[in-house]
């Protein structure tokens, strides 16, 4: 059986591991870019090693647990997370620690917060259940005053629509259980009582970068047999009858192939397939992907803040998260005594941001960065500009229903898989796309029925309390 993967990120290359291990696959990787890693590869920029943004691994899961630490080995040191909010000049920890919360806005604000957390609590005025929106979500668990504080700035950057227009399934997957209760409830009963599995205290990070994780992958894929082919764009998806035959790259050549696995965006997965119905058409206009442009700034410090990253919930500021990879492992420095930070913006493709200069850019974060003070009055030695299209699908309210069109339609292809963030729409973090990548190689070699749609919406498996990771990756 010959399978073309399409994508060298998490998702793509976990699967091409595992079937060119021993399903006896002939595994071919196809990746547009000239590094593998997808969202999780890493860069060496002014001799250190960053990745795209915070990434962070920890899972509940065994099977991502044991295919990680297969892959990295021992080349992985244990992490203690350090995060913090930036509004109105000042930090908050996050999660919310109340102590810190009361210091950091003043009685007055902190008592105006809890009795707005309370008033809703005795009389809701939005339902989460009639109005499954994230604004809804969020004041049900938080009060109006807080909502409006610590998640409506922040998210509405992000998402770039209105809080009431975001579902409230980006909520459930990544905050489920926190609220401001548990946050009380948690101050005065620290050990007791687990804590939700996305403050996670602790996490795993590999010495070399995220990006050392997949650039393994695909030299234990290549040594398997397999091949990882570089600035290797698909085109289309070639099918005969609803079967696919295989797949059509940029310079003209069609591979031929028996099944296809593809972490290609779900909307120009199905574009690739040709003329599709209606209301195929229809579900894949309405989806949308969020663009990411990352700023790298080369500041002559070594110790501006303690945090790994910041989310920048002031809205006078374009900029929504700041990474500061000084400190997370000293083997990413070295000896050097200056400090990278990520400057991270999120824009629509249309919009004037997207086609902004790399010089404007270096500008426009040097000049956010520096209001904040988090610069200490550091110099900046450098800049550089990454941009990254469609990274963030957008959970618009009803996009549900948009994507279970679109997965219907895909399904009635015979040979098709479509996996990952880009590929199956979903929000995944790395263990997500790493689960999808084995249960797609699981569903060819052992000719198992698993539904890859459905990894990342089992909330209760997947958001359980938090696990330490150090217990599921112990020696």
């Amino acid at each position: 059986m010959r399978v073309a993967v399409i994508g060298a990120g998490p998702a793509g290359l976990t699967a091409a591991l595992q079937l060119s291990r021993g399903g006896g696959a002939d595994v071919v990787v196809y990746e547009a870019g000239d590094r593998v890693g997808g969202l999780c590869r890493s860069l060496d920029l002014w001799g250190q090693r960053v990745d795209l943004g915070p990434h962070r691994f920890f899972s509940t899961d065994a099977r991502v647990n044991r295919v990680w630490r297969e892959v990295v080995g021992r080349d992985y040191k244990l992490v203690t997370r350090r995060t913090r909010i930036y509004y109105q000049g000042k930090f908050f920890h996050y999660p919310l620690r109340p102590f810190n919360a009361l210091v950091n806005m003043g009685v007055g604000n902190a008592v105006g917060c809890l009795a707005s957390y309370l008033k809703h609590k005795v009389q809701p005025h939005v339902s989460p259940r009639d109005n499954p929106s994230f604004e809804s979500w969020a004041v049900d668990r938080f009060g109006r005053r807080l909502f409006e504080m610590f998640f409506k700035s922040y998210s509405e950057k992000l998402w770039g629509i209105p809080c009431d227009q975001l579902d409230a399934d980006f909520a459930a997957q990544r905050i489920r259980k926190f609220s401001l209760g548990e946050a009380i409830k948690s101050a005065f009963s620290p050990r007791n009582g687990a804590r939700h599995r996305t403050l996670a205290d602790c996490f795993a990070y590999p010495v070399a970068g995220t990006g050392s994780v997949y650039e393994k992958m695909a030299h234990r894929v290549r040594d398997q047999g397999g091949q990882v082919q570089l600035n290797c764009p698909v085109q289309r998806v070639a099918h005969e009858d609803s079967r696919v035959t295989g797949v059509e790259l940029a310079d003209g050549r069609c591979e031929p192939c028996d099944h296809v696995i593809s972490t290609m965006p779900l909307t120009l997965l199905v574009k690739s397939l040709g003329r599709i119905p209606a209301s195929v058409e229809t579900a894949v206009a309405a989806l949308r992907f969020r663009n990411t442009i990352l700023v790298y700034l080369h500041v002559d410090h070594e110790s501006l803040f303690p945090d790994q990253w910041l989310y920048i919930h002031a809205p006078e500021l374009s900029m929504g998260r700041v990474t500061n990879f000084h400190n997370w492992l000293p083997e990413l420095y070295g000896n050097h005594r200056t400090t990278i930070l990520a400057v991270e913006y999120w824009c629509n493709e249309g919009d004037s941001l997207w086609a902004e200069s790399d010089e404007r850019m270096i500008e426009r974060a040097t000049r956010e960065i520096a209001a904040t003070n988090l610069l200490r009055q550091a110099p900046i030695l450098a800049g550089h500009v990454v941009r990254i299209p469609r990274c963030y699908p957008i959970y618009a309210r009803g996009y549900k229903t948009h994507v279970q069109r679109v997965a219907d339609y895909v399904r009635t292809f015979r040979g098709l898989t479509a996996i990952g963030r880009y590929g199956a729409f979903k929000y995944n973090n790395q263990d997500h796309s790493i689960l999808m990548g084995i249960l797609a190689a699981e569903n060819l070699i052992d000719d198992r029925h698993h539904d890859l749609w459905a990894v990342n919406t089992d909330r209760e498996s997947y958001q359980e309390e938090a696990l330490v990771v150090k217990a599921g990756m112990a020696e």
